[in-house]
């Protein structure tokens, strides 16, 4: 893993292979990146899914909608094979269903939608809520200076999980109040907000628009916080000896065209948490407050409180 923060984490992720396909109509083979947990990051199936559902529609279709389960863990740095069902191809939408294997397993599923872009009406939510601008907050790497692994006050965070926090994730991540990494910074309220953007500009992905990578660097980067506003407000960070987290279903749907070359505000809310899960709700907004996103998550979340 490169010590440099860089997104090319994220554009790896997103090259696909072609592979011949054994149960549907086209597959494609994926590698998951590197984590310092035991098992991949869940964005990498959703990300990756997303390349396979965009590369088997026709270019005048856009993603608008993305529904998954997670159902096995799956390995770090091992090949993924994401096998695409096209479901139906109509006038106006199209619909998708990706699977992924792993040695031989189902891992993943999930269902994709895609949209010939019309006029209509229009609404959107009132704007994000009022936060502090990017450039004012530490970043990550920031606020863990001087946090020292092995000490009372970092809890469980190894030096591996403090360079992966800091700049391992392609994302530059500001959170306001203060981020859950070792400590609940701030109230243990149920929301938070997140100022998100990639450490450098986005590659170009073979296959895919400069939109659809942002809607895929997007689909990955959400997986990142979006169970911290139900750590917040049950008092959990992320270092919280015992604590055990693991994605169960995850739905997107993306309103409007994006682009990744600039911060985005991810206002978040716990919805839920009960028997062992919870349910974090989000949406994305630009800088100028246009609503181009939301996210709706639902994580096994287990530990001491």
């Amino acid at each position: 893993m490169s010590t440099s923060p860089t997104s090319q984490v994220l554009t790896d992720a997103l090259r696909l292979t072609p592979a011949e396909p054994e149960h549907f109509d086209e597959a494609w083979t994926a590698t998951t990146q590197y984590c310092p947990w035991p098992k991949a990051y869940g964005g990498d199936m959703v990300a990756q899914a997303t390349v396979a559902a965009m590369r088997s529609v026709d270019a005048d279709r856009g993603l608008h909608s993305m529904h998954s389960y997670f159902m096995r863990p799956v390995d770090i740095g091992a090949d993924v094979r994401y096998e695409v069902e096209r479901l139906r191809d109509g006038r106006g939408y199209s619909s998708r269903q990706v699977r992924a294997f792993q040695g031989g397993k189902p891992v993943y599923v999930a269902m994709a939608s895609f949209h010939v872009p019309e006029d209509g009406g229009e609404y959107a939510v009132d704007g994000p809520p009022a936060v502090p601008a990017p450039e004012t907050l530490p970043s990550s790497a920031a606020y863990l200076e001087g946090v020292e692994p092995g000490t009372a006050e970092a809890g469980t965070m190894t030096a591996d999980s403090r360079e992966y926090w800091a700049g391992g994730r392609s994302f530059d991540m500001r959170h306001v109040p203060g981020p859950v990494y070792v400590r609940v910074e701030g109230e243990r309220i149920p929301q938070q907000a997140v100022w998100v953007k990639p450490f450098d500009p986005l590659r170009p992905v073979e296959g895919l628009t400069d939109l659809q990578v942002s809607q895929a660097a997007l689909a990955y980067a959400c997986d990142y916080t979006i169970l911290e506003p139900v750590l917040r407000v049950l008092g959990m960070p992320w270092a919280a000896e015992g604590l055990v987290t693991a994605s169960l279903d995850h739905a997107m749907w993306f309103h409007r065209e994006l682009t990744m070359d600039d911060w985005l505000l991810y206002a978040q809310e716990a919805a839920s948490a009960h028997g062992g899960r919870g349910l974090g709700l989000g949406r994305f907004f630009t800088r100028d407050g246009v609503h181009v996103a939301t996210v709706a998550q639902e994580g096994m979340i287990r530990g001491r409180q």
